[in-house]
């Protein structure tokens, strides 16, 4: 079994170092690749210091993955060494079940495989994810890059691009909806550039007054502060869709109350604590709260496709993975816009230049 150099969490409350893993011998359907970037999730903290209370250790965490082909299995048909591809959150499901036929392999009855943090049913323990030079997987859970998109900067649409993506097009957001999104991060960013480019009148909320000019470059046409209460006041009841990317605590209610009857808030942010819901702010308006998780396969790649239509990539800070304990305290200070991602050459003392 072939090794390869990452970055591993050896402990919650340790932090991440080199490691050597050992990736599987690629199987008949299976294609190595060699990866260039990988993004930095807020997933990976909260998996790399056991926030959700299912981490093993070591853990490599890593799930926006950008490289090129290096090998494939002889039954590999879709790819061939030297081809530009992506890997995302999930690298196998049971394909059987009726979640898995309808192309939502996120939603598998069995449990998909994910990236990392997941039992392996090909090799045994646990899976390794992109914080590595390489990494071994099924060509089904394989994703192609368009031609023209910078790498670095497309390797977060395999998180923060899909998770934005997939709500606001299962809710149908369009011209006509006013639509607004809770908080400017890696996935508020994202959600920006969607909503925008599919037609909706666009709104931020941010509990940061100085991200305005920000937003608006992204594609708001406008900003509210959060903290404002007349602010929201002058907002209530107008929105037909809000999709909810914040991650720390704070109060659904005061969203929900901004929808229209029958409009709908999406949470895609993953506080820690939970959220709390008064049932009046639902039943008032006949209102949904609704949850979604990244994107299936096929969704996944129709986004991939779409963000190569349209020049969309993430805003990125490009790192060297020496400094990954370092970008996940700024991350948690909100300090970076608006996604990190690791140059992975530099596992090897090199640089990949930004392409």
């Amino acid at each position: 079994m072939p090794t390869a150099k990452a970055y591993a969490a050896f402990s919650a409350d340790s932090a991440l170092a080199p490691f050597v893993l050992q990736r599987r011998d690629p199987l008949p359907q299976d294609i190595r690749i060699g990866i260039l970037y990988c993004g930095v999730c807020h997933s990976d903290l909260h998996q790399a210091r056991n926030e959700w209370n299912a981490t093993t250790y070591p853990c490599v965490p890593g799930h926006e993955i950008v490289g090129k082909v290096l090998e494939v299995g002889r039954s590999v048909t879709k790819f061939k060494p030297g081809d530009t591809v992506a890997v995302g959150c999930m690298v196998d499901s049971c394909r059987t079940c009726p979640n898995c036929v309808d192309a939502l392999e996120q939603h598998c009855e069995h449990g998909p495989v994910f990236t990392y943090n997941s039992p392996d049913p090909h090799g045994g323990g646990m899976t390794f994810g992109g914080y590595a030079e390489s990494i071994v997987v099924d060509e089904a859970f394989v994703l192609r890059i368009p031609d023209g998109l910078d790498l670095a900067a497309a390797a977060p649409l395999l998180c923060a691009g899909i998770t934005t993506y997939s709500p606001l097009r299962h809710w149908k957001v369009g011209p006509g909806q006013r639509v607004g999104v809770v908080g400017l991060g890696g996935l508020g960013h994202m959600a920006l550039k969607f909503a925008h480019t599919f037609g909706a009148e666009t709104v931020l909320f941010t509990t940061t007054p100085d991200k305005a000019a920000d937003a608006r470059r992204l594609g708001a046409d406008e900003v509210v502060v959060s903290r404002d209460p007349d602010a929201m006041a002058r907002q209530a009841a107008r929105f037909d869709f809000i999709l909810d990317t914040v991650s720390a605590p704070h109060d659904i209610d005061a969203y929900l109350n901004l929808l229209r009857r029958d409009g709908t808030l999406t949470l895609v942010g993953v506080p820690p604590q939970g959220v709390q819901v008064m049932p009046f702010s639902l039943i008032g308006g006949r209102r949904r709260l609704a949850g979604s998780l990244i994107g299936g396969i096929r969704e996944t790649q129709e986004m991939l496709d779409f963000c190569g239509e349209h020049g969309i990539v993430c805003d990125i800070e490009l790192i060297p993975i020496q400094g990954i304990n370092d970008a996940f305290e700024r991350m948690l200070k909100g300090d970076v816009k608006y996604r990190f991602v690791i140059d992975m050459a530099t596992l090897n003392g090199e640089s990949s230049g930004g392409r």
